[in-house]
């Protein structure tokens, strides 16, 4: 509980002591934490004007009547006002609190790559030696096993951020609710419920306050079932969440490769997986339904007790005219607020229990992002060192490993001078790719030292290009900002690598990875070299879309567009070692080559 309330604290402390609008955030809670305090200050008044409205239907006193209703006009007017601007000023810090609570996650997500990582360490953190898991971490990682990445960030940052403040706010105003009610209520009920006495063994005792100490066992009975009746409901809710998610990114994978599914006919086969996601769903929720059907049962019944539980413990005394019809109501409403109060707890379980599966998620995805953010050391025994180097590319005895662990290429060691033209080859699985990544700086899977140019600009072009959604201009241009080369300069890039037709559709907003070819997206991906002018340009099979003329034609586009950049290509096709001065051969380690090489030889 200790470590879950400091995680607590982590996630919400942040935005109230550091962000930019901390001020804004700590006036906004003062106004509504008065709101809050003034709604229990005019229950106080509720109650007491109960006792006078009662006492004067009692007494039949008509004088006293009208006057009343008036009051309670005026109270009820007050308590709509501030019940209305208390919910206005919550909604209010809620969204500015998610937005900069998105901000953040979004800003660790995709800084520093963790959303890479995180993606390509897959389940193998578990099962890694020497990496145990806190206590407080495996409690909270449990959920997510039998991976130890955090499933659906999107999810996580979409929906459990939006859920964490909303439910934070609405518990933690809640709890405060009830503790101020109770402090308030318990000195009237303590007041009027007079003492208690009964004859014991021939001595009469006496309990003074007898109806708070019946609010407190009630309440503390209450509260102690709830706990056991719902235990279950916090795990079921975390995984609830994560089954929807996970349904939610099967149908967004449909939708993505709608032309991959349609050209094999997969159609049965998607469906059947989806409603095999589905049937997880149902199957969790079924459970979830169960449990809360047993709370149900327990937290209505214990409610509707409560209602008449007061006036039966103090009825004797009004029977026996101890008290009047005005203090029986009061009694009875004083005796709902403490026990109401003491039993926060019972009411609010459900919303408990998912708000504790939502921590647990965002503290399983914080600190999966915090671990994978941490850089490698030079020098370091174990990950690959990516550092600043002198002008020039040095690979330094890299060992190229696989997610398992496994080594796939042993002590890679190469230098690549500024201006070089290298083309690297290999049969496929040598290597290559994860080659490419390390010195990318996201592989994060080996051991040893990459030296990058400092000051330089690169830009590394993957087989499969990313186009993001959006007009065409900002997708040539990615990854630099909208705006960042004029029109013209799109389209002389565009027609240079073939594209003319695309010239004049630069204002058409699509979803160009699926209007577009594969050929024509690793074209635009080149036209994308071609505006950002970078110094070093790494190519992953970055044409083996295009037929062999167009690949030599955007080559030779190359040299005469970027004729002093550094060009490091991998490639299969053998006419391209014309473009190259160097070749470097990757060998993987096998049983018949225990150590991979790296050979090095004239193109």
């Amino acid at each position: 509980m200790r470590a879950f309330c400091a995680g607590v604290w982590r996630l919400t402390a942040p935005y109230y002591q550091r962000s930019r609008e901390r001020w804004r955030a700590r006036i906004l809670l003062t106004v509504i934490v008065v709101l809050s305090l003034a709604l229990v200050g005019l229950a106080v008044f509720f109650n007491d004007w109960n006792r006078q409205f009662y006492e004067a239907i009692q007494n039949k006193d008509a004088a006293s009547f009208g006057p009343l209703l008036l009051q309670f006009c005026v109270l009820a007017a007050l308590y709509i006002l501030g019940a209305v601007y208390k919910l206005y000023f919550t909604q209010m810090l809620e969204m500015r609190w998610r937005v900069w609570m998105t901000e953040q996650f979004l800003g660790r997500w995709l800084g520093n790559r963790a959303y890479y990582r995180l993606e390509v360490e897959g389940q193998t953190r578990a099962a890694t030696p020497g990496r145990p898991l806190s206590p407080d971490q495996a409690e909270r990682a449990a959920p997510d096993a039998p991976s130890a990445r955090p499933d659906n960030p999107d999810q996580r940052i979409a929906d459990d951020l939006g859920l964490f403040t909303s439910e934070t706010l609405g518990l933690s105003l809640g709890l405060l609710s009830s503790v101020v009610t109770l402090l308030s209520f318990i000195a009237i009920l303590w007041a009027v419920s007079g003492p208690l006495t009964f004859a014991l063994g021939g001595a009469v005792l006496s309990i003074p306050g007898y109806m708070v100490w019946v609010a407190l066992l009630y309440s503390l009975a209450g509260s102690v079932l709830t706990h056991l009746v719902g235990r279950p409901l916090i795990p079921l809710n975390f995984q609830q969440q994560r089954l929807e998610a996970d349904f939610r990114f099967g149908l967004v994978r449909v939708r993505e490769n709608a032309e991959g599914i349609a050209l094999y006919k997969g159609e049965a086969t998607e469906e059947r997986a989806l409603l095999t996601r589905v049937e997880r769903i149902r199957a969790n929720w079924w459970q979830l339904m169960n449990y809360t059907k047993r709370l149900t049962f327990f937290t209505v019944g214990y409610e509707q007790v409560a209602v008449v539980f007061p006036v039966l413990v103090a009825a004797p005394r009004y029977f026996a005219d101890a008290i009047t019809l005005g203090v029986l109501v009061q009694i009875a409403n004083a005796f709902g607020q403490v026990q109401g109060s003491l039993s926060w707890f019972v009411g609010a379980y459900r919303s408990v229990a998912s708000w504790k599966a939502t921590v647990d998620r965002l503290l399983t995805f914080r600190d999966a992002m915090a671990r994978v953010e941490v850089p490698v050391a030079a020098g370091a025994a174990d990950g690959i060192a990516v550092v600043a180097g002198n002008g020039v590319v040095n690979v330094q005895h890299v060992d190229l490993r696989l997610p398992d662990g496994r080594v796939l290429v042993p002590d890679v060691s190469l230098s690549i001078a500024k201006g070089d033209r290298v083309l690297v080859t290999g049969p496929t699985g040598s290597g290559k790719s994860t080659l490419f990544r390390a010195l990318a700086g996201i592989w994060p899977f080996g051991k040893g030292r990459v030296e990058l140019p400092a000051s330089a600009k690169t830009l590394f072009l993957p087989q499969k290009p990313y186009l993001p959604l959006g007009t065409l201009r900002d997708v040539v241009s990615f990854p630099a900002a909208a705006g960042s080369f004029t029109d013209e300069q799109v389209r002389d890039a565009l027609r240079a690598v073939g594209l003319d037709g695309l010239a004049e559709r630069l204002d058409e907003a699509q979803n160009w990875s699926l209007v577009l070819s594969g050929g024509e997206q690793q074209k635009l991906a080149l036209a994308r070299a071609l505006l950002q002018q970078p110094d070093w340009l790494f190519l992953d099979e970055a044409t083996a879309a295009v037929d062999q003329a167009g690949e030599r034609s955007l080559y030779e586009l190359l040299q005469d567009r970027l004729p002093d950049a550094t060009v490091v290509s991998i490639a299969h096709h053998p006419a391209l070692t014309a473009y190259h001065a160097r070749r470097v051969e990757l060998r993987p380690a096998d049983a018949e080559q225990p150590g991979g090489v790296v050979v090095v030889q004239p193109a």
